[in-house]
């Protein structure tokens, strides 16, 4: 049975994964990595790999595919698979677009400081799914109750890690084990022409776009996402 990682991204834990990690439990043996406190993303992979199993598959969405480039990175060998959903692969930008990238994810360390986590989810999310979702109360609950699960702690150390991230546009052209690149057609931050990019740089990289969907396809869409990591996982050797 084909071992697969589930790695959440900024502020996620296994809520995220929850419809993936139930229907594909028949074909696969799954873990949720949790990263602590950690830091950096270098820091993240190396706990993924000590909770690893000698072999494996790996999904990553947002944060967790950056993760999930530096697991390649350290141990190639031991990757059996790997599914990017709704993430991006290139360093800090810096410059203006930089600028604007770190105040606006340094606004929502200090909104989540002083009002709390759940008030800072409730301020990110309105541009993180479609816009269709925004009255789907069940959904936006959800995802606004798992962000309260971390602290502003935890928060401020995964966006240090993202605002420090590594390149890993070398790593892309050295992977060689099957990847699915998928992305909601509306994710506005993690945007489809990236995940086109990625799917065009890895050998064999495979993209999947999920319609009406923004950045938490996992949890928007899980019946098609769902699907398509099936479809990956079954072409795993």
């Amino acid at each position: 049975m084909t071992q697969l990682l589930l790695l959440p991204g900024l502020a996620c834990d296994a809520a995220v994964w929850e419809h993936q990690a139930r229907r594909l439990a028949q074909s696969a043996a799954i873990q949720i990595a949790d990263y602590g406190s950690s830091d950096t993303i270098k820091k993240m992979a190396e706990s993924v790999l000590r909770m690893a199993p000698a072999r494996f598959a790996m999904a990553g969405h947002s944060m967790g595919g950056r993760i999930a480039f530096e697991v390649v990175r350290l141990a190639p060998e031991r990757v059996a698979g790997l599914a990017l959903l709704d993430t991006a692969y290139k360093a800090f930008a810096g410059g203006e677009v930089g600028a604007r990238e770190r105040a606006e994810r340094l606004r929502l360390v200090d909104l989540a400081r002083t009002q709390g986590m759940k008030v800072m989810a409730r301020d990110w999310v309105r541009n993180m799914v479609h816009p269709s979702r925004l009255a789907d109360k069940t959904l936006l609950d959800s995802i606004i109750e798992m962000f309260g699960r971390k602290t502003p702690e935890i928060f401020a150390g995964q966006i240090k890690a993202l605002l420090d991230r590594p390149d890993a546009t070398p790593i892309l052209g050295t992977i060689r084990c099957p990847t699915l690149v998928l992305c909601g057609r509306e994710d506005t931050w993690s945007v489809v022409a990236t995940h086109e990019e990625m799917a065009a740089l890895i050998p064999g990289g495979k993209l999947v776009i999920i319609e009406e969907c923004g950045h938490m396809a996992p949890m928007e869409k899980p019946e098609a996402v769902t699907a398509a990591l099936a479809s990956w996982l079954a072409g795993l050797s």
